[in-house]
């Protein structure tokens, strides 16, 4: 069987369409269709049942697909193996991060260490879907949920602070929200509940049941954005809302603290070219740049 078209296969499985995994391929979508149908005349089998909506894995699919994701983790398990050894300030390092951080924090360190290393090229993954670094969707993560995966080398960066935030046209308009009326009378703005499952009905723990959600996002750029553009009241990352002039914050009493990580897996964590990356990001992080 070839590898590279069971990659593809297994890529399907998870997204349930061929333009799904075409996306998370970075390849076109007739490719995709080209991989699978090779795949399936080589094993003889029809792996997928087409729907209009998705691909639904056949008995013959779902067989494959404990088998082909084993072989997944022991190629990217020989390629962490060969870059751990490897002392060069050269090649390529794959970084996940959120737009939010990216723009304030991890795009500074990339540019920081290009300085010194011109010879690392950097991907960067802006994205609310955590990268898999086990399969080498990223060599380095910097999230805000610590992993607990035995194989991976956590450190904490940064504890940061959220508070409440208007825009100064928001206020004027509506009036400013006061303390224990539940923000009644008022628009919210927050982020899509998939980013944040467990988030209570709560802005920096203050009770925000009368309010009105108005508008809902997964990005962490927009939700700053829509708030400075007058949409609602938002609970947002206090370094990023003090830099907008836009941004007026309110019930200044009232906060919370959210750790910043840092994620590295063991086998490539000692790789020069990583090493030279994680030090920026972690001067980044430093109390004394923010």
């Amino acid at each position: 069987m070839n590898w590279d078209n069971a990659r593809f296969f297994l890529e399907i499985a998870r997204a349930g369409t061929l333009r799904g995994a075409a996306r998370r391929m970075r390849v076109d979508q007739a490719t995709v269709g080209r991989r699978l149908a090779a795949l399936e005349e080589e094993l003889g089998a029809r792996l997928f049942l087409r729907t209009p909506s998705l691909y639904v894995l056949t008995p013959a699919g779902e067989a494959l697909v404990e088998p082909a994701e084993a072989i997944e983790r022991s190629v990217a398990q020989m390629e962490r193996r060969v870059m751990g050894i490897d002392e060069r300030l050269i090649g390529s390092v794959r970084v996940a991060t959120t737009d939010s951080l990216g723009k304030r924090f991890v795009i500074p360190a990339i540019a920081r260490m290009r300085a010194e290393h011109p010879g690392i090229e950097v991907v960067c993954l802006t994205s609310q879907d955590v990268a898999s670094l086990t399969r080498r969707e990223a060599d380095i993560a910097i999230r805000t949920i610590r992993p607990d995966a035995p194989d991976l080398i956590v450190r904490r960066l940064a504890t940061l602070k959220t508070g409440i935030y208007a825009s100064r046209a928001y206020l004027a308009a509506r009036g400013t929200p006061a303390s224990g009326n539940r923000f009644a009378g008022h628009d919210l703005v927050e982020y899509q509940q998939p980013v944040a499952p467990t988030m209570p009905s709560a802005l920096c723990g203050e009770p925000a049941g009368a309010g009105k959600v108005v508008f809902r996002t997964s990005s962490s750029v927009t939700l700053v954005e829509a708030t400075a553009a007058g949409i609602g009241v938002a609970e947002l990352p206090c370094y990023r809302a003090d830099a907008e002039p836009e941004l007026v914050r309110i019930m200044p009493d009232r906060s919370a603290d959210f750790d910043v990580w840092l994620v590295a897996h063991a086998d490539l964590y000692k790789t020069a070219r990583i090493q030279a990356l994680i030090r920026e990001l972690v001067a980044a992080f430093d109390p004394a740049t923010r």
